[in-house]
């Protein structure tokens, strides 16, 4: 990656009507309606934009949506890349350097993820409030890393803690359960053995997922302010557990977004 890239691909963008979006928004898995609430929408395909990858996923749309939510301008990411699509980190947060560079000041992170806490519901939204990387690498472990921010990066506190605030004021006024916890990001695209969803039940966390990390890295690495909600598409409980419906999760997913959507957009409003 190299600054030269970055800039032709934020060139692209401005030249189609991208101009200055407040907020970041990266969309999980079943997650895509929230671009419904997109007023004036502006779309860039992935494989139009200079040096973006592409999405393989089939259930993640490749597009990149410029337009307002709440009066304020956003960008959308519309499906994200994975580890597990034989992407490097690199790639993966390819687009958040880009939505930074179009002059973004905070992101939004939204994934579905595998409930471990026993305490939590399939359906449920969690706030992330800490992560633990088991992804067995970084997005900032590259040679001229330098050239775009510090090299060491300090994630005592990566999630922001006045939007995590903001987001609990508001489901508690909206009658929106909202847990919080601890995710966990592992490379996938399998799913866990009883084996292993006990040791991260140990290690502290409440829900495990495939994304995120990277992402919420990079913007530490930027210093963007992040807020991030998982919705939990399957309880992973290691004495009851089921083999896992794919087509199920996407539709727990769907279910809950509306509710995701209200929190975001009212989020949006306050800030």
């Amino acid at each position: 990656m190299t600054k030269k890239q970055l800039e032709e691909s934020t060139e692209y963008l401005k030249s189609k009507g991208f101009d200055s979006p407040e907020i970041g928004i990266v969309l999980g898995t079943g997650l895509g309606k929230l671009v419904d609430a997109i007023t004036d929408p502006i779309v860039a395909h992935y494989n139009n934009i200079p040096f973006f990858p592409l999405a393989t996923v089939e259930f993640h749309s490749g597009k990149l949506i410029y337009g307002k939510i709440e009066g304020k301008k956003v960008v959308v990411m519309q499906g994200r890349f994975h580890l597990y699509e034989g992407y490097d980190f690199l790639d993966v947060t390819y687009p958040i350097r880009v939505m930074h560079q179009l002059g973004i000041h905070r992101l939004f992170i939204s994934n579905a993820a595998g409930a471990i806490n026993l305490d939590f519901k399939k359906g449920d939204m969690m706030l992330l409030e800490d992560h633990i990387n088991l992804q067995g690498g970084s997005p900032l472990a590259f040679k001229n890393v330098s050239e775009f921010g510090d090299r060491f990066v300090d994630m005592s506190e990566p999630y922001d803690v006045e939007m995590r605030q903001k987001l609990i004021n508001i489901a508690a006024r909206e009658g929106i359960s909202l847990q919080k916890g601890v995710y966990v990001s592992v490379v996938g695209p399998q799913l866990e053995t009883k084996a292993e969803y006990r040791m991260l039940r140990m290690m502290g966390a409440d829900a495990v997922g495939m994304s995120t990390i990277p992402e919420v890295i990079v913007a530490n690495h930027l210093r963007l302010p992040i807020v991030a909600v998982s919705v939990l598409t399957d309880e992973c409980d290691p004495d009851n557990l089921q083999p896992v419906n794919i087509q199920e999760i996407i539709e727990v997913a769907g279910k809950t977004e509306p509710k995701m959507v209200k929190l975001f957009s009212e989020l949006i409003k306050e800030i």
